[in-house]
């Protein structure tokens, strides 16, 4: 029985393809969700930014309230004055009314610095917010070239698996069988091109009457280290062809 080794090598071809489209669509919902996860941290920081001034809102108000507290208490006290009979009631008031003023100018150069803040706060927001547009304008285009690809892939994924359905339906069983068996063992690798001599997928040296019967494809050989279908590359070929070709020519050349 002859060997169809272009119908293994286009098998392998195809599952190796397979494989890297199962590869970049398993790893398309991470993907996707890192994406997400960007946006999020840029909307998050425009948001703790507001976060900040309603804070900062929320302070100016206590610190108004106390003022207003204590202005209140101010104005309680000068009423006062009008009424006590006693240069010691009298001096004891203006002390608290000059306290209570004290607290009052604290309190507003802390309600002015606040204010200030508030300033800052403002444009940290506007500027968060403009970061905000132009990075999610940058990660919804990546989501939807991932998305296209994602799309892409699983159209090709469906056109591969059909094809190697048709593809195994017109292979030797016997052939077939031993791939996948070899395949399942071997992450998938089931076949191996033998270049300069060696196995190119674990780099043994092939004995040379081996090589000898994979010129001729009548039969299948194993790696001997490794398992794996061997079969000639097409510059082990070439190169072979070449090695006959100057044989012949050199018989021909001592004859003359």
């Amino acid at each position: 029985m002859d060997i169809e080794f272009d119908k293994l090598i286009a098998l392998q071809e195809i599952d190796n393809e397979i494989k890297a489209l199962h590869h970049l669509l398993d790893l398309t919902p991470h993907k996707l969700s890192e994406i997400d996860q960007k946006i999020a941290l840029a909307q998050d920081i425009v948001q703790k930014s507001k976060e900040k001034l309603l804070q900062n809102q929320k302070k100016r108000r206590e610190l108004e309230g106390e003022v207003a507290v204590i202005k209140s208490k101010i104005a309680t006290y000068k009423r006062q004055l009008n009424e006590v009979k006693t240069n010691k009631e009298y001096t004891a008031l203006l002390k608290e009314i000059e306290e209570a003023q004290k607290k009052v100018d604290a309190l507003e150069e802390e309600i002015i610095a606040a204010l200030l803040e508030a300033d800052d706060i403002e444009k940290e927001i506007q500027q968060a917010k403009e970061n905000f547009l132009k990075e999610e304008t940058r990660y919804l285009k990546e989501k939807e070239a991932l998305l296209q690809r994602q799309q892409e892939g699983q159209n090709r994924l469906q056109a591969l698996v059909r094809k190697r359905e048709d593809l195994v339906n017109l292979m030797a069983q016997e052939q077939l069988a031993l791939y996948n068996r070899i395949a399942e063992k071997k992450g998938g690798i089931a076949i191996s091109p033998v270049t300069d001599d060696f196995c190119s997928m674990c780099h043994v040296r092939i004995r040379p009457q081996v090589l000898n019967e994979l010129y001729d494809m009548k039969k299948i050989y194993l790696c001997e280290n490794c398992g794996r279908i061997l079969y000639l590359s097409p510059e082990r070929k070439e190169k072979k062809q070449e090695g006959a070709k100057k044989a012949v020519s050199s018989a021909r050349n001592s004859i003359k």
